[in-house]
């Protein structure tokens, strides 16, 4: 067979060389790297690290987180229990909608009491959020400056 035919023909020494210094610097770094991984790794290593906390606020666990969204849709179902009128309500009660927030639902069984001389208004509210679907039980009074005030407003479990 003619040389030029031969696999590897015209590949010299140097060739050789060149893929040998390259393979032993390779072998070189695998096995520097090799000593970083010695030690082993855990997933306890994965872990952010807790204990060191800069610029943290102090919360109280036990009061609830505010929601803005969850607000807004309290004053709009006492709004909307407050601009009732109780005695021509029907069994399905008065539906209700907040644009701002896109959430909707039913207030129903409203009753009026007098409380320390002060109209107030029981009522069933469902919500229908983004986050479900929620039963709520609260009352709406109607306070010394003729505004009404939402006494209280809370999940049904």
């Amino acid at each position: 067979m003619a040389r030029p035919a031969q696999p590897f023909a015209g590949w010299d020494r140097q060739v050789f060389r060149w893929l040998s210094a390259r393979g032993a610097l390779v072998l070189l770094a695998v096995v520097a790297l090799s000593g970083c991984g010695a030690r082993g790794f855990s997933i306890d290593d994965a872990v952010p690290d807790r204990s060191i906390v800069t610029g943290s606020i102090f919360r109280d666990s036990a009061a609830p987180a505010s929601d803005a969204a969850a607000t807004s849709d309290e004053m709009t179902i006492r709004n909307a229990v407050s601009s009732a009128l109780v005695e021509e309500l029907s069994a399905e009660g008065i539906g209700w909608a907040n644009a701002e927030t896109g959430s909707r639902g039913a207030i129903s069984a409203i009753t009026e009491s007098r409380d320390s001389g002060y109209l107030c208004r029981a009522f069933t509210a469902s919500r229908e959020s983004f986050d479900g679907v929620r039963l709520y039980r609260g009352e709406t009074c109607l306070g010394s400056a003729k505004l009404w005030v939402m006494k209280s407003f809370v999940p049904v479990d």
